[in-house]
Formats: structure tokens, sequence, C-alpha cells
């Protein structure tokens, strides 16, 4: 079944932004003010940065899936795999780690956020590259006749 594409609302398309700057600049804020050694900041940023890469390929490849563009089960596979892996990189890290547990939840709830607003970005991002690709070709009005 294919959809067309909706418009977001500017304000959700800045919602999504803010979020993921929010997210994301407390995650790091919080490493570059944290104690840790330098190798503990590298592995909580590395997984931050796999973990929104993980994501947002994710979302872009279900999404092609539910348009009828081709997607291999090889890919979306290794996808959730990814997401999956980041996500229990990142518990086991902050359940092993030194940190007090309003730390820990400091840096769950930022990773979580910074996922999930990357998700949403992608979304407007490719939702209003659909309704420009549609506009050039017949206009905004064909999309809801």
């Amino acid at each position: 079944m294919e959809s067309s594409p909706t418009t977001p609302t500017p304000a959700f398309v800045g919602a999504s932004w803010a979020a993921l700057l929010v997210g994301g600049s407390a995650f790091l804020t919080g490493l570059w003010n944290s104690h840790m050694s330098l190798s503990e900041k590298g592995y909580y940023l590395t997984v931050l940065l796999f973990g929104l890469f993980a994501a947002v390929s994710l979302q872009k490849s279900v999404r092609d899936r539910s348009e009828g563009i081709a997607v291999t089960g090889l890919y979306l596979g290794l996808c959730w795999t990814g997401v999956t892996a980041a996500i229990t990189l990142m518990t086991v890290g902050l359940w092993n780690a030194g940190m007090s547990p309003s730390e820990k939840g400091f840096y769950a709830m930022s990773f979580v956020l910074s996922l999930f607003a990357a998700v949403t970005v992608q979304k407007n991002v490719r939702d209003l590259a659909g309704v420009e690709r549609d506009e050039g070709e017949g206009g905004f009005r064909a999309l809801i006749s």
C-alpha cells in the first residue's frame, strides 16, 4: 500500500530539531564535564553516534519497505541489529559504570531522546522532500485529490 507524503507542520519540524539538539547537546555536555577517562568518553560518544546512524537507517529502511521500495531482508536485519546493539551497549556501559544513578539516568534519557529525535528529523526531511518533489510534478493539490 503506497501512501502519499504529508507535509509535517512547522511546529513538529521545529520540535523534532529542538529535541535532537537538546538530547545531543545534553549528552555531549555531560561527557565533556564528566570525570570519566578519555576512553570511557570515547566509548559513550561512539555508542551515541552508532545509535543515531542505526536508528536513522532503520527508519529509512522500514519506510522504504512500506512505500514499496526494495530493501533486502539482510539490510533490514542489519539495521535492527545495529539499533539493538547500540541500545545494549549503552545499557551495559551504564549498568557497569561507576556513576551515580542520577548520572546514569541522565545519559540514558539523553541517549533515548537523541535516537527518537533523529528518527523524527529523518521522517520530516523525507516528508518535506517528497512534498517538494510532488509539487514539481503537478502541485501539492494533486496529492490531496
